[in-house]
């Protein structure tokens, strides 16, 4: 029994304190403004509403209690109608209506349109184009664009305005302090990209652009996945964004579009490895295997005899 008072008291106090129960009933923040701007809208509603049900639930529990039937006791009064206590009730439900849309299109802006980076502008962001359809331009014009493209089931982000091609799967790389504005795509199906920390979940839907921003304050590793049922694997269609300082997000870039080239060169030598033996073997390269095909299909006309 001595042994377990510890114990007990130990879990208690793990239970009590204040992170383990953070972003328990309200969306996950501290990865990036947009985010913390939802969790604190989140939860101002979830007050109001907690203070409305709590004066409803004790109005309630109080008549129960103060008017149940009692042996011996009056026939209870049946009440048809009170026009002041409908109407205060009534005005008391629009203002709350009132201070919610009130607190929300306060909110809003910071949630949607995307701020300043706070860093200065990265050599691997120049001549960026930033996502204009129904979203702001990122002030100071020092922002990474992001196109994502999804499809069963992987994630694909390609690094817009660069010299050379740069992308990445399944894992976004960006730095510190820097506005990253994301322009998501779908292939096949409905998906939806969904990191916690960073932000609300967006929806790629085929044949619609969709649009969202984030701007992690601190390095590290936010997970995410796709929140959206998109078949048999989409349990799998996972995805993290890597934050890093600037230093090394440019180191990391520049290795990035060197292994590209690497790997698209690798690529082509090996085409031309494999047509050179084509060829050396006798068979048709594609071009010729082509050209057969079509002349099996439409023969020449055969020359025509000279006329004695």
């Amino acid at each position: 029994m001595r042994r377990l008072i510890p114990l007990v008291v130990i879990a208690a106090a793990l239970v009590l304190a204040p992170q383990a129960f953070a972003d328990l009933i309200s969306p996950e923040s501290g990865g990036s403004q947009n985010a913390n701007d939802i969790d604190t809208l989140y939860k101002i509603t979830l007050y109001i509403g907690l203070v409305v049900f709590l004066l409803v639930e004790s109005v309630l529990i109080y008549s129960l209690i103060r008017f149940r039937a009692r042996r011996g006791g009056p026939e209870a009064a049946q009440i048809r109608g009170n026009t002041p206590l409908e109407i205060s009730w009534t005005i008391g439900a629009a203002l709350i209506l009132v201070v919610i849309a009130t607190v929300t299109f306060i909110f809003l802006p910071g949630i949607k349109d995307p701020p300043a980076s706070k860093t200065a502008p990265l050599e691997a962001a120049e001549g960026v184009d930033f996502a204009t359809i129904n979203q702001k331009e990122p002030p100071g014009g020092n922002a990474l664009k992001i196109s994502v493209n999804s499809q069963q089931y992987i994630w694909r982000y390609d690094y817009e305005g660069q010299k050379d091609q740069l992308f990445s799967f399944h894992t976004l790389y960006v730095p510190v302090n820097t506005t990253v504005t994301l322009t998501l795509q779908s292939a096949d199906v409905v998906h939806s990209w969904w990191v916690p920390k960073l932000g609300g979940k967006v929806d790629a839907v085929p044949g619609h652009v969709a649009e969202t921003w984030f701007r992690a304050d601190e390095e590290g590793t936010y997970d995410g996945a796709c929140a959206e049922l998109c078949g048999e694997g989409h349990a799998d269609m996972r995805t993290r964004v890597v934050v890093l300082p600037a230093d090394e997000y440019e180191a990391w870039a520049e290795q990035q579009v060197a292994d590209i080239k690497e790997a698209q060169t690798g690529l082509a030598e090996q085409r031309k490895e494999r047509e050179a033996s084509d060829e050396s073997a006798g068979e048709n390269t594609p071009t010729e295997q082509k050209k057969t095909t079509k002349e099996e299909k439409h023969p020449p006309s055969p020359p025509q005899e000279e006329q004695g």
